[in-house]
């Protein structure tokens, strides 16, 4: 399907006609509409639902575990095209991630998500994969960017996961550019992936492989989570650790084997990451533990900042986790008891702390309308664009009047090619190719010879399919113009107010288009 992204911009324009602010009503049917101001539209990141889960567990809004098709991974990521590649290595890593963008069944709403592709051969077993995956996708945190799907489709070996868009700790910690993380945000950073794997642990999945920095990801809210990739080996047989060896858990290097203890070996050397500022080998790092020099391992961008009380209780606690013995670590539970007393600034947002922009709430979907709704009326109150362009598709032209092709026949090559254009439009509104559809119709509607409503209804709905509600709005709006009592204008203009987050007007757009409805119903009926 092709689709396109909002282009609309403060000061930029995105079709005929200028936009709508949030601030001012639509019309009603009877007076022709205002021509509005522009409004932003949300990024990609912001559009895609993340997990808002309370407490214990559970993961919000965070969708089903389930099998995706090769197909629909290629075409969410481009074809894995080489700039979308996130992984911390590049195209050189062994098991490339990708970002990408997946609709919703019945929406036309994008989510973000990460793909991470194996290399070939990795997992021969299709089945032992599957399993593998299924179990990692049970766990459902707000501390884990969680596991929310997979992919065996011949030897490709797929995980598809949450897209967290505020990239890595490593990022924030060793390649900052505008602000290093504070020392609150650090307090947090540990606690909340202490908190993800104390979850794991009591779900029965203790083992997470090559825990480090760049493990631990931000999401919209600047909040810290878990990649839900490390609960996975890289392979079925291959290792559970790729990063350098000085950071690798002494006893995987004797017995090749990952325990629980192992975890909290490589906690260790994230708190290390987190006090440091950055990479210190564990065994170096001890050294000068040993010797209580507590200042030479504090990161020199954090002095007269943090608390030397609860620096030296971090301190010790790193160096009980990088201890050589198993047997002489502590365990998750007590790790998430020492940091929780720790905690400062709890009532500060992490995005505040991070320094990145707010994020932007979701659009919510109106409340119920005052009457029963036809099929076209329950599409739009429940947002459900597939099903708007299905009646679109079949109800064809029959709702406008005087729109007559064989009257044109003899008309100039102009005319041929105004119908052309318009033609050109239903084959690509009929394939769902919303960027091509989009262009053949304002070609339609840019000649301004005949005017049809139902081109402007399948534009906005193509608008919407691209994430354009600005520009949706606007061309239910001029439908509404053309034929001030068609009930689809003033639906469609309800689809439009609740993507931009205008509730009131989208309910009151909604009952105005089903008092239509029935009225024409009822003229055609007749006494």
């Amino acid at each position: 399907m092709g689709c396109c992204r909002s282009s609309l911009r403060p000061g930029a324009a995105a079709g005929p006609g200028a936009g709508t602010h949030a601030a001012e009503k639509p019309p009603r049917h009877r007076s022709p509409p205002p021509q509005p101001a522009n409004r932003l539209s949300l990024n990609a990141h912001q559009a895609a639902p993340s997990a808002r889960s309370g407490g214990g567990g559970g993961g919000g809004d965070v969708p089903a575990f389930a099998e995706f098709s090769l197909a629909d991974l290629r075409a969410a990521t481009g074809g894995f095209a080489a700039g979308n590649i996130v992984s911390e290595s590049g195209e050189k890593a062994p098991n490339l991630v990708y970002r990408g963008q997946l609709k919703g069944p019945g929406s036309a709403q994008l989510r973000a998500i990460a793909v991470k592709k194996f290399a070939k051969h990795a997992w021969p077993d299709p089945k032992q994969f599957a399993e593998e995956a299924k179990g990692v996708g049970n766990l459902r945190h707000r501390r884990m960017a969680n596991l929310i799907g997979y992919c065996c489709d011949g030897d490709e070996r797929l995980l598809v996961a949450e897209f967290m868009p505020n990239d890595t700790l490593a990022k924030h910690l060793f390649h900052w550019e505008n602000q290093t993380i504070e020392w609150a945000m650090r307090l947090r950073v540990a606690y909340y992936i202490a908190q993800a794997l104390e979850y794991c642990s009591t779900k029965g999945r203790p083992l997470y492989h090559d825990l480090n920095a760049y493990r631990v990801l931000f999401d919209e809210n600047g909040d810290p989570r878990l990649s839900c990739f490390g609960l996975m080996k890289n392979s079925r047989d291959g290792k559970s650790y790729s990063t350098n060896l000085a950071y690798t858990p002494p006893e995987y290097l004797r017995n090749g084997r990952v325990t629980p203890e192992s975890v909290i070996f490589s906690f260790g050397t994230v708190l290390l990451d987190l006090l440091s500022g950055k990479r210190i080998p564990p065994s170096h790092a001890l050294d000068i533990m040993r010797g209580r020099n507590i200042q030479a391992v504090m990161d020199s961008h954090l002095e007269g900042n943090y608390s030397i009380e609860v620096a030296t209780t971090l301190v010790n606690l790193a160096s009980q986790c990088l201890q050589y013995e198993p047997r002489d670590r502590p365990d998750i539970k007590k790790l998430v008891s020492i940091l929780e007393p720790l905690q400062t600034k709890s009532e500060v947002p992490s995005y505040v702390m991070l320094g990145i922009p707010k994020p932007v709430e979701e659009p919510q979907a109106p409340p119920a309308p005052q009457r029963p709704l036809s099929s076209m009326g329950e599409a739009c109150s429940r947002m459900d664009l597939t099903a708007i362009h299905q009646i679109l598709f079949t109800t064809h032209y029959r709702d406008d009047e005087g729109s007559n092709e064989l009257s044109f026949q003899e008309w100039t090559q102009q005319m041929r090619d105004m119908l052309d254009a318009r033609k050109r439009g239903d084959f690509a509104f009929k394939d769902k190719d919303f960027k091509a559809a989009i262009d053949c119709y304002s070609q339609f509607i840019d000649v301004g010879t005949m005017v049809s409503p139902t081109v402007f209804a399948r534009r906005s709905l193509c608008y919407l399919m691209c994430d354009q509600p600005d520009a949706a709005l606007r061309d239910a709006m001029q439908a509404q113009i053309v034929s001030p009592d068609w009930p689809t204008a003033f639906y469609m203009q309800s689809v439009a107010l609740s993507k931009l987050n205008m509730q009131s007007d989208a309910v009151d757009m909604l009952n105005e288009a089903s008092q239509l409805e029935e009225k024409r119903q009822k003229s055609t009926k007749g006494p």
